[in-house]
């Protein structure tokens, strides 16, 4: 069941603080306690992507084709949020659970997503996404030219979850179970002991090709899962860049290629590979019993690696994943920041990031 909305309703757009698009919210942006670190970059993005849909421009939606090759789309915010973020039915819930993947697992305690949209017309969420506001470049490509910029991007363990959610709602009734356990084909049984690294190094290759067998399988089915905005700035890292902003967004399958790009260890479990094997066993589980138990996976199958996050890729790596032309010439300027901030909510922010700490020092922004 749908967690209950309240309404926060603004006596005048633009006088109070607020952020664009955000009528109805989690966090009332009335008062300082809702511009924290942490809060301002879920919160901020996706009032990018309310101001983008505003002036017609799409994020850059990163996906797979059947071959489980990288390619672009655009994405509307329509679908990417499930609702029309301009609407009198968009409530933002912030660090919520998602109910729709929550019959897929068993946990100590059911993880929260960083934004979930709920449609106030029948309290129902209509999409789950992870947050990520980045910086371009980061600093394994800052002396490299423009167009090989990249993102660092760090991946909760949270995050995998969530994609193995999102295959698992793609095979729900008992053929479709029997179709991706046949995906899956016969690592889950071939392996005794799953928290054993030399159990499962051998059998990596096989647990790698059948995720990707099943992500082909779902190559028409992905769906958006991490909303990623970039900030550029210049080269010295120290000023925004004219146009900085826009945003690209993850599908629960390109996440799967960003946990492959590494070169693989031989002898020893890395980040990546567990990250493949979580899911792997994860899907295996679901395939086998219904459901899967997300704690006892994540910590048996830890690999000597804590597990407060799964992996973590550089701007090498990412730039050609990401790579295009609004990747290199962003579409918003900093000059519209003030259009998507209002009321003086800058001054709320206390600068703990980069981000803030640039808007805070440039007043000029929202002069």
């Amino acid at each position: 069941m749908a967690k209950k909305v309240k309404e926060i309703v603004y006596l005048k757009a633009g006088v109070e603080p607020g952020l664009f698009g955000q009528k109805y919210s989690s966090r009332d942006y009335r008062f300082e306690d809702a511009w924290g670190k942490n809060m301002f970059n879920s919160s901020f993005p996706a009032s990018l992507v309310a101001y983008m849909s505003s002036k017609g421009v799409e994020p850059v939606f990163i996906c797979t084709d059947k071959n489980n090759a990288i390619v672009h789309k655009s994405i509307p915010a329509t679908k990417l949020l499930g609702i029309d973020p301009l609407s009198e039915n968009a409530y933002y819930d912030y660090e919520a659970g998602y109910y729709p993947y929550e019959r897929y697992y068993t946990a100590d305690a059911k993880e929260k997503i960083d934004l979930v949209m709920i449609d106030r017309s029948n309290n129902s969420p209509v999409s789950g996404l992870e947050v990520k506001l980045t910086t371009l470049p980061d600093s394994t490509t800052k002396d490299l030219p423009d167009a090989e910029y990249g993102s660092e991007i760090v991946v909760r363990s949270p995050t995998i979850l969530f994609v193995a959610c999102s295959i698992c709602s793609c095979y729900d009734s008992q053929r479709e179970k029997n179709k991706l356990h046949t995906l899956l084909n016969t690592i889950g049984e071939e392996i005794k002991n799953w928290s054993s690294p030399n159990q499962v190094i051998p059998h990596y290759s096989k647990i790698k090709e059948a995720v990707l067998n099943v992500s082909s399988d779902l190559a028409g089915k992905q769906v958006p899962l991490i909303l990623q905005p970039i900030w550029k700035t210049n080269r010295a890292l120290t000023d925004l860049e004219h146009n900085c902003l826009d945003v690209f967004v993850w599908s629960n399958l390109s996440v799967i290629q960003m946990a492959l790009r590494e070169v693989e260890p031989e002898d020893v479990i890395s980040r990546n590979q567990r990250t493949i094997i979580w899911i792997y066993k994860m899907l295996w589980d679901f395939s086998s019993y219904g459901r899967f138990n997300y704690t006892d996976i994540v910590n048996s199958l830890a690999y000597t690696f804590k597990t407060d996050k799964a992996f973590s890729i550089s701007g090498k790596q990412t730039n050609p994943m990401m790579k295009c032309d609004h990747l290199e010439n962003p579409r918003i300027s900093k000059y519209e920041i003030k259009n998507i901030i209002l009321g003086d909510g800058q001054k709320f922010l206390r600068p703990e990031r980069r981000f803030d700490a640039y808007l805070v020092s440039h007043p000029e922004l929202f002069a």
